[in-house]
């Protein structure tokens, strides 16, 4: 099987945990891509947060990087049998937007500002993978939204959002080793 899998990193770029995500989907016949959404694979720091997320916002947003990844994404889609997208944070919530075209899977893990896009119907499986806390606005409320969407499925985990990513203050290990799981089995 020939497969392509993306993955969409979060405010700081392609750092240390995105790289290590590569390594742990590395499979035969699997081709992965970090897509770096800032020039020069620019990254930052856990300790930039506020000034990463600021960077994005302001210097890259929800709706420029659209055109170029699904550029990316139907080349891929003709030269590949699957075209999966993984994105964590910001990077789910852009997989998530990137969900109505013809992928084989999307995966979005803490992407908080789905909730912004509640209009997307994905026409792939999709997992959505939230935390059991969220500091700006009830997570419950939007899981209850995405568990009546066809093709979606939604799984909350204890924790914070970062609950996947070991270099975080949020990180919860239970949590991540479960969510881990359950994103092989998805694949």
């Amino acid at each position: 099987m020939d497969r392509k899998l993306f993955i969409l990193h979060e405010i700081y770029g392609v750092n240390t945990f995105i790289k290590d995500q590569a390594l742990i989907f590395q499979e035969p016949n699997t081709d992965i891509e970090c897509i770096a959404l800032y020039p020069n694979n620019k990254v930052f720091s856990y300790a930039q947060e506020e000034e990463a997320y600021a960077y994005f916002m302001n210097e890259v947003g929800f709706d420029a990087p659209l055109e170029t990844l699904t550029k990316q994404l139907m080349i891929a889609i003709q030269q590949y049998q699957e075209v999966i997208v993984i994105g964590f944070s910001i990077g789910a919530t852009l997989a998530w937007r990137l969900s109505i075209l013809p992928l084989h899977r999307v995966i979005c893990v803490y992407g908080s500002r789905i909730r912004q896009y509640l209009d997307v119907k994905p026409s792939c499986p999709t997992l959505v993978l939230l935390p059991s806390l969220e500091k700006s606005f009830d997570i419950h409320a939007i899981k209850q939204k995405l568990d009546h969407i066809p093709f979606v499925q939604s799984i909350q985990f204890a924790g914070e959002h970062g609950f996947i990513d070991y270099y975080q203050p949020a990180f919860h290990q239970e949590s991540a080793l479960a969510a881990q799981r359950c994103i092989k089995n998805f694949l």
